[in-house]
């Protein structure tokens, strides 16, 4: 029996190629390009699923599907948008809409997705609402079309997540994107960096311990699978994870149930699991070092966040949103100039969005003029090269004299400011002189390892590429 589909769009183009290819799937369509005629056609036929955009010629068309909701609560509906933001997804989702495509849409998809919608209309799918205020995520490529649509796939359920990225992708802000907008927003937000954490501590810092479990530990110790109680745990940088944690995640992960370190009862615990990493997992299982049985349980909605040289388009979007952050956190207020971004595009980005953020951080500290224009911004980059392929001995005293001399943000943030500006090429200079090398590297530095190992993963420093280059 035929299926009947209503198609509200009023780019006319689009209406008619969607038009066909639903009626190549044996759909009845009826088209039409505005809030009203929409209303007219649904109070008059009966419909199996509506397909609408957001942006109509009388209106904005999420804004009065709670009417339609209202008249026709089990019609599945698809929404179809230009505005390719996280927060129309958020929106998308927040009507309790089938299924979400952004412009441009793969049509094999939009007309397989409207089969589903119709053959499931009578299912309730809604569960609540949620908010889309602060969002963490910026970007309209289409490469994170993708990353929003997965998004608001599991805001309304508990399915573990597995985030792969590379460093400095955004991997924690898809994290707090899911556990914000999702239906544990109430509870608390837990992230664990299992990078930086020493291989014996770990596991106290996931399950806790009991007094006297061991030297040092004075009083009980509440770990972070109980502190997330419902709300979420953020594991970031699983695949560092020690095979014994491994072990002992993997168990708490089938029960339910932890045990604190020198413990003998079992707790139950209620966490939402989001799991991330920067490495590919799969030589990992084949050489032992990850156990492939707590991938599987982790991988139950992976999503692949893009390194930022497969969204070019989301640069200067990017920096200007980063230009706004830095003057909220004290330093002065800039802007691009026209052109500017083009000169951002064009570099290679090795860290991704967690470079250029630090980039354009301290451009805006070190700019004379409020608009930064291109000369200024390929002047930074001469210096950044230069600072990061010398072997020379770096006259810190004087390069610090000389940054000290432009304008100094007052608002308490110039210590870490200028950690950052100095931190990162005297840390790559010690790897690129080790060869990667991190145990070498901290011994020319005279820090610990450890400190050096956790700095390089707040600074999102790869020492696995100066191994390469050694």
């Amino acid at each position: 029996m035929s299926k009947r589909a209503l198609l509200v769009e009023d780019d006319t183009s689009i209406s008619l190629v969607t038009t066909a290819a639903l009626q190549d799937d044996g759909f009845t369509v009826d088209a039409c390009d505005s809030i009203a005629e929409r209303d007219r056609l649904l109070a008059k036929n009966d419909y199996d699923v509506m397909l609408t955009d957001i942006m109509l010629t009388d209106g904005d068309g999420i804004e009065t599907l709670g009417d339609v909701h209202a008249a026709i609560p089990d019609l599945p509906i698809i929404i179809l948008s230009a505005q390719n933001t996280l927060d129309t997804a958020v929106r998308a989702s927040d009507t309790g809409a089938f299924e979400y495509f952004p412009k441009p849409f793969d049509l094999d998809e939009l007309v397989r997705a409207a089969r589903q919608a119709a053959e499931s209309r009578g299912t309730d799918t809604s569960d609540g609402e949620q908010s889309g205020q602060g969002l963490p995520l910026v970007g309209r490529s289409l490469a994170m079309q993708g990353v929003y649509r997965m998004i608001t796939r599991v805001l309304r359920n508990d399915l573990t997540v597995l985030i792969l990225g590379e460093s400095g992708t955004g991997k924690e802000l898809v994290a707090e994107a899911i556990h914000q907008l999702g239906h544990r927003s109430s509870g608390p937000f837990v992230a664990v960096n299992t990078a930086a954490i020493p291989r014996d501590l770990i596991e106290s810092e996931l399950f806790g311990h009991e007094k006297g479990a061991f030297t040092g530990a004075i009083a009980r110790n509440i770990g972070k699978f109980e502190q997330a109680s419902g709300g979420t745990l953020f594991l970031d940088e699983i695949g560092d994870m020690p095979p014994e944690a491994q072990t002992r995640l993997l168990r708490a992960l089938q029960s339910g149930r932890i045990r604190r370190v020198g413990g003998r009862e079992e707790v139950e615990i209620d966490v939402r699991i989001i799991a991330a990493t920067n490495r590919d997992l799969a030589p990992m299982i084949a050489d032992g070092s990850f156990r492939e049985d707590l991938y599987y349980r982790l991988n139950v909605v992976p999503i692949q966040l893009p390194p930022l040289r497969e969204r070019t388009d989301d640069i200067e979007p990017l920096a200007r949103h980063f230009l706004v952050r830095a003057a909220e956190e004290g330093l002065p207020r800039r802007q691009l100039a026209p052109g500017a971004g083009r000169v951002l595009a064009r570099q290679p980005w090795r860290g991704n969005v967690r470079e250029l953020q630090n980039f354009v951080y301290r451009i805006a500290l070190m700019a004379r003029e409020d608009v930064i224009d291109e000369e200024t911004i390929q002047s930074q980059f001469e210096v950044r090269t230069a600072t990061q392929t010398s072997c020379d001995v770096v006259d810190f005293s004087a390069a610090l004299d000389s940054w000290l001399a432009d304008e100094m943000p007052s608002s308490g943030t110039l210590y870490h400011t200028a950690l950052a500006a100095f931190e990162r090429p005297l840390f790559e200079h010690a790897l690129q002189e080790t060869g990667g090398n991190q145990l070498r590297a901290a011994q020319l530095l005279g820090i610990n390892r450890n400190t050096l190992r956790k700095r390089l993963v707040e600074l999102e420093i790869d020492a696995e590429s100066f191994a390469k280059r050694g």
